[in-house]
């Protein structure tokens, strides 16, 4: 069983892991080796666990294996899916390009006062406005 519950906290230390820091990383977000490395470290810890449990184990013991390896499967899955098919997404049509004149818009701020671009752009000082687009599929 302590190979199950290890492999558990490995699959899910492997999840939080890349959202939380290497998502940052060109090299380890593009492609997901990190993550995929531990999985697969997760799948041998399972694969171990459920052969012992399942060699002499009692019947509460073979339930509570299987709920495990599947608690520990879902979070792969859900990994796989939130990632590799994340990336499917179709482009938006109706995002501007880089360098093309945006149309004015107002938004809140952080205190929920509104704040027009045409207004960011005339304030004193001004050279120009950065905006940042996040794709999000969450």
């Amino acid at each position: 069983m302590k190979k199950l519950w290890a492999g558990l906290v490995l699959a899910i230390v492997a999840f939080v892991s890349y959202f939380f820091f290497f998502l940052r990383f060109p090299i380890t977000r593009d492609v997901p080796w990190v993550p995929v490395i531990l999985f697969l470290v997760t799948f041998v810890l399972l694969f171990a666990g459920l052969r012992s449990v399942f060699a002499g184990g009692t019947r509460l013991r073979k339930i509570a294996a299987s709920a495990l390896t599947l608690a520990s499967l879902g979070i792969v899955a859900f990994f796989c899916l939130t990632v590799f098919e994340g990336r499917n997404l179709p482009a938006s049509k109706g995002a501007p390009a880089v360098g093309q004149k945006v149309p004015d818009f107002t938004l809140p701020d952080v205190n929920r006062h509104p704040v027009s671009l045409a207004k960011l752009l005339t304030a004193p000082g001004t050279k120009g406005v950065l905006l940042v687009f996040y794709r999000g599929y969450w």
